[in-house]
């Protein structure tokens, strides 16, 4: 369960992206936040991993207050939540399958990692997923080499390899053509 109560963000300009928002998810659920352009969803998810640390309110996940948690809680938190991102945010100079593996990042040890030795497990479901976005065959190709909509498909596939109790969404389709779009949104409800 998410309940968020309170939760204001103003950021130092004096600009309020949000003000005493609250609302509770159930879980299993899919929540739609829609709005005008900067009316605060990028703010408000950004918030809720704390990417964007916020001004007052609380954020409490299965039980666990986010904002009162350290850098250490915090990070293993975060693996449990799932973020994609508007922009991609992919590493441009690492290739597909790098990119989709440091989805698990948080559950492989550091040396692991540092060689780019993932499990056996990690890398058939990312070959998997890259099959049900449309991307098979891409796994050595570099992110830099992507057209938009295959960066956002990599960037989808990267958070659904979390395997996140909780996924925050940020215009995923923005970037699709709207037969790849109802294909990942069908993906995103699963």
């Amino acid at each position: 369960m998410l309940k968020i109560s309170g939760l204001s963000k103003v950021y130092p300009t004096g600009t309020s992206a949000l003000k005493n928002v609250s609302f509770t998810v159930e879980e299993p659920n899919v929540v739609t936040i829609i709005g005008p352009s900067g009316a605060g969803k990028s703010t408000l998810i950004r918030c809720i991993n704390r990417l964007v640390e916020p001004t007052s309110g609380t954020i409490v996940l299965d039980d666990v207050d986010i904002l009162a948690l350290n850098r250490r809680d915090l990070r293993r938190v975060r693996r449990r939540i799932g973020m994609i991102f508007q922009e991609y945010n992919l590493v441009e100079r690492l290739t597909v399958m790098e990119n989709l593996l440091s989805g698990r990042l948080g559950y492989v040890g550091f040396w692991r990692t540092y060689r780019r030795v993932f499990p056996p497990e990690d890398v058939a479901a990312a070959f998997a997923l890259l099959e049900r976005v449309g991307l098979s065959g891409y796994q050595s190709t570099r992110a830099d080499a992507l057209s938009g909509g295959e960066r956002q498909r990599v960037g989808i596939s990267r958070a659904l390899m979390q395997e996140p109790d909780l996924l925050l969404v940020d215009e995923p389709t923005a970037s699709l053509d709207p037969k790849t779009s109802r294909q990942i949104m069908r993906i995103l409800v699963e």
